[in-house]
């Protein structure tokens, strides 16, 4: 008896993470690393966080799909905040992380001082050919993110592709919503930033009256 088609896309998922973990546990880093995922539910879009010793220390689902994807994907149900060498983190997934502010709220107020934001925002086809970061003329994408960090009182740092014509760009924003390091647009690349844990107070985030 053969193997299906979902059950041999699952075996290729399976030795991708594999891959992804072993160059974890070769370099000593953590990856948050996003990719389809079969669970018991069906297909679902997640970000698995590796730790840098190479094991899997869970996953964060995409919970709020865009409507194009209801037949791609099943809506996850729970959210996370995970730790790394003490700092607390959570993952928002694309669509959700630029339409749904609860996405965020939720990991700030369960204590995350950053939130990370896998997305596939662009073309290769066509679109606009962005020069600036945040500026006015550019889709609001920059702005949803920066909007994230300021309304939470933590940091968002956020990683699209590199399209050619990609509309936002790899980004880290800063707990007051100024962008302090972003990657040039259609530039693959990796961005090495330094981060004041302590500025990420969630306060704005606290005060939420969530009664109301």
């Amino acid at each position: 008896m053969g193997v299906n088609p979902a059950e041999r896309t699952a075996e290729k998922l399976k030795a991708a993470l594999d891959k992804v973990c072993a160059i974890a546990a070769k370099n000593n880093i953590v990856i948050i690393i996003p990719m389809d995922w079969y669970l018991p539910q069906g297909w679902v879009n997640l970000a698995f966080v590796v730790s840098a010793a190479g094991s899997v220390l869970g996953y964060q689902t995409k919970n709020q799909l865009d409507p194009s994807e209801d037949n791609l994907w099943q809506a996850g149900t729970e959210r996370s905040v995970f730790e790394v060498s003490g700092i607390k983190f959570g993952i928002t997934i694309c669509h959700e992380g630029f339409r749904y502010p609860e996405s965020v709220r939720w990991a700030a107020v369960n204590g995350a001082q950053i939130v990370f934001h896998p997305n596939f925002t662009g073309s290769d086809a066509e679109g606009p050919v962005l020069t600036e970061w945040g500026a006015t003329h550019n889709p609001y994408y920059e702005k949803a993110q920066q909007l994230r960090a300021m309304e939470n009182t933590i940091y968002f740092a956020t990683s699209n592709y590199a399209f050619k014509y990609p509309e936002s760009a790899s980004s880290v924003i800063d707990p007051e919503g100024n962008c302090i390091a972003y990657q040039a647009y259609r530039q693959p690349g990796v961005l090495v930033v330094e981060i004041d844990p302590i500025q990420a107070t969630g306060l704005l985030a606290r005060r939420f009256k969530s009664a109301w």
